[in-house]
């Protein structure tokens, strides 16, 4: 693994603690070289409650671009408050809160989401 994928994890972790003790569903992204993925987790931690990602056909972007993230958080807003969950807790997975994981966050802030 890569320095800079370990540095990643380890603010990753260090966000969790904190995020832990809220209880609100969380909010991760996850970035791969080719897709961009969201998923709403309970309180817990344990059970996914949505997901969004550009692997699926209702997304209309396929690439992992700023376009591409804007259209997953939207999706994943929408079938959070289809669910009725309207406050989560963003966790960006030790990625920069920049460019594609800014873009995914106003995009779902804009569909409802609060966070």
């Amino acid at each position: 693994m890569s320095i800079k994928n370990i540095s990643r994890l380890r603010r990753a972790k260090k966000t969790r603690m904190g995020i832990r003790h809220q209880e609100k569903p969380r909010l991760t992204v996850y970035r791969s070289s080719q897709h961009f993925y969201a998923q709403i987790f309970d309180s817990l931690g344990t059970t996914v409650i949505a997901s969004a990602s550009t692997v699926e056909k209702e997304v209309e972007e396929k690439s992992n671009n700023v376009k591409a993230a804007a259209a997953v958080g939207k999706k994943v807003a929408e079938r959070a408050l289809e669910i009725g969950v309207k406050k989560v807790v963003f966790d960006r997975s030790g990625y920069k809160y920049h460019g594609r994981i800014k873009a995914l966050a106003d995009s779902a802030r804009d569909a409802g989401l609060e966070f």
